[in-house]
């Protein structure tokens, strides 16, 4: 099998896990802004210029934006980016 073809083992660790949960809360803040919008994924590629099939991939999840292309989906959601850092909660 081809070096491309192959599927990355998940990162099982805890820091795995909590990249997985951003991935995933923030792929949901843009399909969820963007059903607001009322568009469909190919329309917000087309506005942020990104493939549908990479908007599915962010929606889901799946990816590791920059911050490049998260100021694009800003403007392309017609909405503020806001990244902060917030102290860790600790663990009683």
């Amino acid at each position: 099998m081809s070096s491309h073809a192959r599927m990355r083992e998940p990162d099982r660790t805890a820091e795995g896990y909590s990249a997985a949960r951003r991935a995933y809360a923030l792929g949901r803040g843009v399909r969820d802004r963007r059903r607001e919008l009322g568009l469909t994924q190919s329309q917000l590629a087309r506005r942020a210029g990104m493939t549908q099939s990479a908007v599915s991939r962010m929606e889901a999840g799946g990816t590791t934006p920059t911050l490049d292309l998260l100021e694009r989906l800003a403007v392309a959601l017609d909405a503020d980016l806001d990244v902060s850092f917030v102290p860790r909660r600790e663990v009683a």
